[in-house]
């Protein structure tokens, strides 16, 4: 089964190196025929509007798995597109502006209701996005072929449809290929999971619940256990990449239940398979052991230890980080450190992607500037 991953990945790399020399290769061809032929107060115009098409693409595709999501009875919680977040509050959608770079990119959060079905509906709403992109790259190349004259002879909306129907386009084949890489899957491999069912179906069910979950605010403590540890047998058993985050969220389970010693069991376990997860995303293991050791346990040498071993990325939460400098800060008597971090940590917790691990974590924050 390993090999086999290893196959995957490497296959995942191969074409998405060849698709992406692909999409390369026939932007720079059209854009060289586009500048032969196009005046330059026009191209002047599309390179302006990039940006804001590309956002638009993303904002359909993502509103194609919303609109999926609440097509298939899901909880629709959460809606990001570059700088845009809107978030699902008890009285109503809030805006804010979206400081974490990590999802900058697009994401949609939405929390299954009921049990009927999961693999159908999680697959379906794995395929909104693709298939949104895919319809609008048919609408915005029929459009470019408006008459001039329809299109008041502004021959920037032509050409901006044709921008629009490439990136579009792109971005369908972008997600649509069932690729696996850095412990991400796209939607088209979520998809083909999903519709083949069996064990490697429920596996990635239960996993998309508890992300989801956590992600919208469910505190750790209030995950199923039961589903946990059917999560963890699974996973084992087929030999998944991604097992080893089933390992983390049962040591976020029990620390958030306050059994420490649970905890610290299904910690060692996470770090001891801290090779199987991908190279960005490795030092969150190592930030999580020195964290637990400083703020939980109050052992300063084995936070050290680990923390020795944390390498910052885009991908870790800044919080924690900064959570555990303080708490090793408050264990060497360093009053004026601690506060400095501390206040850090406060200000970080909003940028959190994981809601729900994010309250434990303010929990902690408070604990200790409770003693301080």
């Amino acid at each position: 089964m390993k090999n086999k991953n290893k196959v995957r990945r490497v296959v995942a790399i191969v074409v998405a190196l060849v698709v992406g020399g692909g999409v390369g290769y026939l932007g720079a061809m059209v854009g060289g025929d586009m500048a032969k032929t196009v005046p330059a107060s026009v191209m002047t115009l599309l390179a302006l509007l990039f940006i804001p098409t590309f956002f638009f693409v993303i904002a359909v595709h993502e509103a194609g798995h919303a609109w999926v999501g609440v097509r298939m009875n899901f909880d629709f919680r959460t809606y990001v597109v570059g700088p845009f977040l809107w978030d699902k509050q008890p009285d109503g959608w809030k805006f804010t502006w979206n400081k974490n770079i990590n999802i900058s990119g697009g994401l949609v959060i939405c929390i299954p209701t009921g049990t009927d079905n999961l693999a159908k509906r999680f697959s379906w709403y794995a395929a909104g996005g693709p298939l949104a992109s895919l319809l609008l790259a048919g609408v915005a190349f029929g459009f470019s072929f408006i008459p001039d004259f329809l299109a008041l002879g502004w021959p920037v909306f032509t050409y901006s449809m044709k921008m629009l129907a490439f990136l579009s386009a792109v971005i369908f084949v972008v997600t649509v290929l069932p690729l696996h890489m850095g412990g991400f899957s796209s939607d088209g491999a979520r998809v083909l999971r999903f519709v083949r069912g069996g064990d490697i179906a429920r596996f990635d069910v239960l996993m998309l619940k508890v992300v989801s979950s956590s992600m919208a605010g469910v505190r750790p403590r209030d995950f199923n256990q039961a589903e946990l540890n059917e999560a963890y047998a699974l996973g084992e058993k087929l030999q998944s990449p991604m097992a080893v985050y089933i390992r983390y969220f049962l040591y976020a389970a029990a620390l958030d239940r306050n059994e420490l010693d649970e905890a610290e069991r299904h910690l060692s376990n996470y770090v001891q398979a801290a090779d199987e997860v991908p190279e960005g995303l490795r030092g969150g293991v190592w930030l999580e052991a020195a964290y637990f050791y400083a703020v939980v346990r109050n052992a300063l040498p084995k936070a050290e230890e680990n923390f020795a071993l944390y390498k910052p990325s885009a991908l870790t939460p800044l919080a924690v980080e900064y959570a555990t400098r303080a708490a090793m800060a408050k264990l060497k008597g360093s009053g004026e450190e601690f506060e400095s971090w501390i206040a850090k940590a406060e200000q970080a917790l909003p940028a959190m992607m994981d809601k729900g691990l994010m309250q434990l974590v303010r929990e902690r924050i408070v604990g200790m500037k409770a003693e301080a």
